[in-house]
């Protein structure tokens, strides 16, 4: 799969060949770091972007560079809070890193799993829910046909495309979505992009 081939393909749809058109390349980049990228969703949550990125950086300060498993159990849970991570949060990064720490988690499995499989395996842990699974899955295993149904960024993608009264439910999302399969990650970012909040996705 290409990404080329997944944008050409979408444009047979004539309401994303709008959306493509108007947005202009595809220029997501794959994250490598895997255990960052989860540690970052854990702490992203329920935040605004820019409250994200100081907490996020705060907590990356902590360290000379980004911390192992194990470095996150060595570090006392007033100093994760002390860089502005709740108590919960704190004990999601705690969780995280026991799953890494004990093989219960090995990340360099992951890209030989099925979506599916790999959002069994994450969900394990506590804090991350199918949502963050499937950002993990489009913005670091860059898997081709994810759609998350319940994101509410896509839903208003969606909503604004389409010209939709009201925004659309999961189950309506999901239907409309079935035109763009074998590509769904390619359609989700363009409508994501399509929304003015959603500028600085990669």
């Amino acid at each position: 799969m290409t990404v080329h081939e997944g944008v050409r393909f979408l444009k047979r749809d004539p309401i994303m060949k709008k959306v493509i058109d108007s947005v202009g390349d595809y220029t997501l980049k794959k994250r490598n770091h895997h255990f960052a990228v989860l540690v970052e969703s854990i702490i992203s949550q329920q935040l605004a972007t820019r409250a994200a990125e100081v907490i996020f950086q705060r907590f990356k300060d902590l360290y000379p560079k980004f911390p192992t498993a194990p470095e996150i159990l060595a570090t006392k849970k007033s100093k994760l809070r002390s860089v502005g991570l709740s108590s919960m949060k704190t004990e999601y990064l705690m969780d995280l890193a026991i799953h890494m720490d004990q093989g219960k988690i090995r990340l360099g499995t992951l890209s030989k799993m099925t979506d599916e499989e790999v959002v069994l395996q994450l969900t394990q842990v506590k804090g991350i829910g199918r949502w963050t699974a499937e950002m993990f899955l489009i913005f670091s295993l860059n898997r081709p046909d994810v759609l998350p149904v319940h994101d509410l960024g896509l839903q208003k993608g969606v909503q604004k495309a389409f010209s939709l009264d009201v925004l659309p439910k999961p189950s309506e999302v999901d239907k409309i979505g079935m035109r763009w399969k074998p590509y769904r990650s390619i359609a989700t970012w363009y409508l994501w992009k399509s929304l003015e909040k959603f500028d600085r996705i990669g």
